[in-house]
């Protein structure tokens, strides 16, 4: 399964999740929304900020909508390879396999768009 399916396959696990907790989901999603739109940090830095967390988390879903987030804010494949660096120097060898992850879903996510 592709990146661009994983993607998908989870934004439709997730929205079956928004209806069925609609409580809990709503308030996240204000916070999300709340944070993402406010503060001196652009959109961009705040997702490379989240790219981040979602690699050391080791959390494959986050790392994926995160990717598609940065391509969408304009962020560079050079930026990006940047940032893998980074996370490979804080989180070691268990950060390489992730960053891996990361810079295949950009490639594949890019390639799609033309």
């Amino acid at each position: 399964m592709g990146y661009g399916d994983k993607i998908g396959t989870m934004r439709g696990e997730l929205r079956a999740l928004y209806q069925a907790a609609p409580a809990a989901t709503t308030g996240f999603s204000a916070l999300t929304k709340g944070v993402m739109d406010s503060g001196p940090l652009g959109r961009k830095e705040k997702e490379f900020i989240a790219l981040g967390m979602a690699l050391a988390l080791r959390c494959e879903p986050c790392i994926n909508f995160h990717v598609e987030a940065l391509i969408k804010a304009g962020a560079s494949r050079e930026e990006l390879v940047d940032v893998l660096g980074v996370a490979i120097q804080m989180g070691g060898g268990p950060a390489v396999m992730y960053t891996g992850h990361a810079l295949a879903c950009w490639d594949e996510l890019t390639a799609a768009r033309g």
